[in-house]
C-alpha cells in the first residue's frame, strides 16, 4: 500500500478541493452518528411516554437532516469526482509525455500493447480509488472511531462483546489485502498482452490474410485472453471467499448484541431505544466492513496500477538536454564523427566500429551497403537518437551531447524507410514539423517532392484525411508527402533513409531531380540501394560489418577494385539480364539478339 503514497504529488495541487470534501464527508458522518440518537429518544420518551410532540420534532428533525444530508453528498461526491478526474488527467499527460521522452533504446524493447494499457486501464484503475476508495476509506475510518466511542460511552461491556467478531474481519481482510494486489498485477499484465495482440494484428491484417493465417492469429489471441481470464478468475476466487466471512462476522455479532444486550433490557440496565441505537450503531459499523473488503479489492488493483505507472514514470530518459545545454544558432552543416563506437543495449557485438569522418557544410554524402551494414546506425546518431558508447559526433564543432535537443532536431529533416503518416489531413502531415507554416508554402513543398498534382486529384485536396498511419495512400504516395514534411522545415542537415525505395521508376526520377535542387545549400546524407540514386553524391561512404571500408567518389571507387565495384558489376549483370530477357520475350521468334552494352554510371 506504500505505493500509493506515491500519488499525493498528483493530488497536492487540488488541496482546497480536497480539504472541502473532507470537511462535507466530516458534517455527513457526524449527521449519520447522530441519526441513532434521535431515534433512541423517539423510542424512549416519544413512544414509551407517549410524547407526540417529540415524535413531530424529530420528525421535523430528520427532515431536515435528510435534506442536509442529500445536499453535502452531491457536493462531496462532485468534489472527490472531480478531483479524480484531474487525476487521472494529469497522470495520464505526465505518462504521456514522459514516454515521448524515452529513448529510442527503450522503445527498442517496449511492447506497444503494455504502453496503451498503463496509459488507459492502469490510470482509470488509480483514479477509481483516488475517487470514491480513498474518501470512502477516510469515511470508514472517521465512522469507525464515531461508533466505538458511542458504543463504549453506552456500554463499555456490551461494546467488548460487539465487537469481538470485528477482530478476525480485520485479520482476514489483511491478508486478503496483502495478497490482492499480485493477483492485480498480473490482471494488468495480462490485459496488456493482450492489447499487444490486438495492435500487433491490426497493424498486420493484411499479412495475416496474405498468409491465411487468421486460425493461427485467432489461437493466439485466444491463449492471451485465457490467460487474462485465468488471472480475473483467481481475483474473482480471493473475493468470493472473503465476502461470505465478513457477512458470517457481521451476523455473529448482531447476534451477540441481541442475546447480551436483551438480557441487559430485561433486567433494567438498558433501554429498549438504547438497544435499538446500539444495534444500529453495529449495523452502520458492519456496513464499512463489508465495504472494506470491496475497498481492499479497489486499493490491491490501484496499487498494481501504480506500480505498473511508476514502472515506466521510473526510468530515466538516458539522451536529454543536458543542464548547461547550448541552443543551437542557424547551422552551416559541418558533421563530423571522431572515432565514433556504437553498441546496442543488449547486444554484444558493435553497430559501428571507429568511425572517422568529416563532411563539410553542403556536401552530400551517400551510403551504401548491404542490410545491417550500420548505415541507418551511422546517420541515426546525428540527431542523436543514440548516443556514442565512444568517441564523439560534432555539429559545426560542438558535441551533440551538449546542445539542447529541440534546437538540434529542428534543423535536421529526415525522411525514413518507412514513410509514418499520421491520421489527419495531408495539410497537417506536411506542417507537422512546423506550426507557423502557410498554405503556399505547404504546396511549394509537395510540388518540390512532387506531390502537388495527386495531392489535387483528390477531392478533398490537401483537406484530404489520409487515415491511419496513411493507409489511404499508395507507398510512392506516402513517400512523397513525407519527403515535402522534411523539406518544410528548410533543413541545415537532411537525412534521407532509403527514400525512394517505395515508387516506382518515373516517380523516382521525379522525385531525384527535386531532392538534387533541393540538396543545394544543405548537408546531405543519402542512404539507398540503388546505385542510380548516389553516383552524384560528393562522397560515397560503402560500409560492411559498421565500418567505413570505402570512402570516395563514384569516378574514384568504381576504378578500384573493391566492394563498391562489385556493386556495380552486380547491378549491371542484373540490368544485362533483364534487356536480354525483354528481348526474347518481344521476338517473334523467340530469337536472342545480344543485349546493347548499358551505360556507364557517368550518364546515369
Amino acid at each position: 500500500m506504500r505505493s500509493l503514497l506515491r500519488l499525493r504529488s498528483f493530488v497536492q495541487p487540488y488541496w482546497k478541493q480536497v480539504s472541502l470534501a473532507f470537511i462535507a464527508l466530516t458534517f455527513l458522518t457526524l449527521i449519520s452518528l447522530a441519526i441513532p440518537l434521535i431515534i433512541r429518544q423517539v423510542i424512549d420518551q416519544g413512544l414509551v411516554e407517549s410524547d407526540a410532540r417529540l415524535l413531530i420534532t424529530a420528525a421535523i428533525i430528520l427532515l431536515v437532516i435528510g435534506i442536509a444530508r442529500a445536499f453535502l453528498i452531491y457536493w462531496q461526491r462532485y468534489l472527490t469526482e472531480r478531483i479524480a478526474a484531474q487525476v487521472g488527467f494529469d497522470l495520464r499527460n505526465r505518462l504521456y509525455d514522459h514516454i515521448q521522452r524515452l529513448t529510442f533504446t527503450y522503445h527498442d524493447h517496449a511492447e506497444t500493447g503494455q504502453l496503451i494499457s498503463r496509459t488507459i486501464e492502469d490510470v482509470r484503475s488509480i483514479e477509481r480509488f483516488t475517487g470514491n476508495g480513498i474518501v470512502e476509506l477516510i469515511h470508514l475510518l472517521l465512522l469507525f472511531f464515531g461508533i466505538v466511542i458511542l458504543l463504549f460511552s453506552a456500554n463499555a461491556r456490551l461494546a467488548i462483546i460487539a465487537l469481538l467478531p470485528m477482530i478476525p474481519l480485520v485479520l482476514v481482510t489483511s491478508n486478503f489485502g496483502r495478497k490482492i494486489g499480485d493477483y492485480f498485477l498480473k490482471v494488468d499484465n495480462s490485459l496488456g498482452e493482450l492489447s499487444t495482440r490486438i495492435q500487433e494484428n491490426v497493424l498486420g491484417v493484411q499479412v495475416v490474410r496474405a498468409f491465411a493465417r487468421e486460425p493461427y492469429e485467432v489461437e493466439r489471441f485466444n491463449t492471451a485472453n485465457r490467460i487474462l481470464y485465468n488471472a480475473r478468475i483467481s481475483v474473482i476466487g480471493e473475493w468470493s471467499k472473503i465476502m461470505p466471512t465478513s457477512h458470517l462476522l457481521v451476523v455473529l455479532s448482531t447476534i451477540l448484541i441481541l442475546w447480551f444486550g436483551g438480557n441487559l433490557v430485561i433486567a433494567g440496565e438498558m433501554t429498549i431505544g438504547g438497544i435499538v441505537a446500539f444495534n444500529s450503531y453495529l449495523l452502520m459499523l458492519a456496513e464499512p466492513a463489508r465495504q472494506l473488503t470491496w475497498l481492499v479489492n479497489m486499493a490491491g488493483e490501484a496499487v498494481a496500477g501504480v506500480n505498473r505507472t511508476f514502472e515506466i514514470l521510473d526510468i530515466e530518459p538516458e539522451i536529454q538536454s543536458p543542464a548547461d545545454a547550448v541552443t543551437l544558432p542557424q547551422l552551416s552543416g559541418r558533421v563530423q564523427f571522431q572515432e565514433v563506437a556504437l553498441a546496442y543495449q543488449g547486444e554484444a557485438s558493435h553497430a559501428l566500429c571507429e568511425i572517422d569522418l568529416t563532411v563539410e557544410p553542403n556536401q552530400v554524402v551517400a551510403l551504401i551497403g548491404s542490410t545491417g551494414s550500420g548505415k541507418t546506425s551511422l546517420v541515426n546518431l546525428i540527431p542523436r537518437f543514440y548516443d556514442v558508447n565512444r568517441g564523439a559526433l560534432l555539429v559545426d564543432g560542438i558535441d551533440v551531447r551538449d546542445v539542447n535537443l529541440e534546437s538540434l532536431r529542428k534543423q535536421i529533416g529526415i525522411v525514413l524507410q518507412t514513410s509514418l503518416l499520421f491520421s489527419s489531413s495531408i495539410s497537417e502531415n506536411i506542417s507537422f514539423g512546423r506550426s507557423d507554416t502557410t498554405e503556399f508554402e505547404i504546396i511549394e513543398a509537395a510540388k518540390a517532392a512532387q506531390a502537388h498534382e495527386f495531392i489535387e486529384s483528390f477531392p478533398a485536396g490537401y483537406d484530404t484525411i489520409v487515415g491511419e498511419r496513411g493507409v489511404t495512400l499508395s507507398g510512392g504516395q506516402r513517400q512523397r508527402v513525407a519527403i515535402a514534411r522534411a523539406l518544410l522545415l528548410d533543413p541545415r542537415i537532411l537525412i534521407l533513409d532509403d527514400s525512394t525505395s517505395s515508387v516506382d521508376m518515373q516517380t523516382e526520377q521525379l522525385i531525384q531531380k527535386a531532392l538534387w535542387e533541393l540538396m543545394q545549400g544543405r548537408t546531405t546524407f543519402v542512404i539507398a540501394h540503388r546505385l542510380s540514386t548516389v553516383h552524384r553524391a560528393d562522397l560515397i561512404l560503402v560500409m560492411e560489418n559498421g565500418q567505413i571500408v570505402e570512402r570516395g567518389t563514384h569516378r574514384e571507387l568504381i576504378a578500384g577494385d573493391g566492394l563498391y565495384r562489385e556493386i556495380c558489376d552486380l547491378q549491371l549483370r542484373d540490368r544485362e539480364k533483364f534487356h536480354e530477357e525483354v528481348r526474347v520475350l518481344d521476338s517473334p521468334a523467340a530469337t536472342t539478339y545480344p543485349s546493347p552494352k548499358p551505360q556507364g554510371w557517368e550518364a546515369e
